[in-house]
């Protein structure tokens, strides 16, 4: 199946005129082939609101409008697309991500992993478990941004039998390290295929550095965007390679197996809670 990953530039407040650049580009990603289009975390809002009652005008419920004309589109168009955006519950506010076909919204995910930065500052953190999707023939984890810092985060994803990690982000500048190395790495580490969409632009003071790509499950970029420019990159997916975990070395009698390999039977520290609660967020002082 081929992809696409759609970098672009947001903004901040204006729904309306990002909903519109979105549905062009995804006319334009379907043009060339793709079946399933990423864009950015909070692609339809912006990030950087200044405090909860800003960022609350702008909350959708999901479904909701902006669901429903990707699937209005996407009836005509066919395929999918995963969007960021921000997520009005009862429950409270959230950072957000949906995936959408012609029938409707497929699965909707919310960032576990809230940074103190931007709309995370006051957003309520997320409640679902990572969990997979199937959409045409391709195993979909879905996770946001600063998740993909936690490398438990992708594990589960592989274990519950992701081919592909799809993250939706707002890398900021200073975060190349995420671009230049960990993306890659979470790819090598599960042997799964990783589709990364960043923003470019700048809001508030706060620079997004792009560099969105798309990463084989051997570690390795298949496409990858500059900054500052706005592009769709395009890659293939075989799901095979993501789904056959064990790595022959063709010179000598050897083999990795990125499954088999795990001992989590020295790993239940990794799960014990923490009392740990980080300062200052409004959800936490409610």
């Amino acid at each position: 199946m081929r992809i696409a990953v759609v970098q672009m530039d947001v903004s901040l407040g204006n729904p309306e005129a990002n909903l519109s650049r979105m549905r062009t580009l995804l006319a334009e990603s379907r043009a060339q082939g793709a079946r399933l289009t990423l864009f950015p975390e909070c692609a339809l809002t912006g990030y950087c609101f200044q405090d909860l009652e800003e960022a609350r005008q702008f909350g959708q419920s999901i479904p909701g409008p902006a669901t429903e004309q990707f699937q209005k589109d996407l009836q005509g168009l066919g395929g999918g697309v995963v969007f960021g955006m921000i997520e009005s519950h009862s429950t409270g506010i959230y950072n957000a991500a949906v995936l959408v076909t012609g029938e409707g919204v497929q699965a909707s995910y919310r960032k576990i992993h809230l940074p103190f930065l931007g709309i995370d500052q006051y957003a309520t953190a997320g409640d679902h478990p990572f969990a997979v999707t199937e959409f045409e023939g391709i195993r979909l984890g879905i996770s946001i941004c600063y998740d993909s810092a936690f490398p438990e985060s992708m594990r589960c994803l592989m274990l519950a039998g992701a081919d592909l990690f799809l993250l939706p982000t707002n890398f900021p500048s200073g975060a190349d390290v995420m671009t230049d190395f960990v993306l890659r790495t979470r790819a090598l580490e599960n042997k799964v295929y990783f589709a990364c969409s960043n923003r470019i632009g700048e809001e508030r003071g706060w620079q997004f550095i792009g560099e969105s790509q798309i990463v084989d499950p051997g570690g390795q970029w298949i496409a990858k965007a500059d900054r500052n420019v706005e592009t769709i990159l395009y890659a293939d997916i075989d799901p095979e390679l993501s789904r056959n975990k064990r790595v022959g070395r063709s010179t000598i009698v050897a083999a990795l197996d990125r499954m088999a390999d795990r001992r989590p039977e020295f790993y239940s520290s990794l799960t014990e809670p923490h009392e740990f609660k980080k300062p200052g967020r409004e959800t936490d002082q409610k």
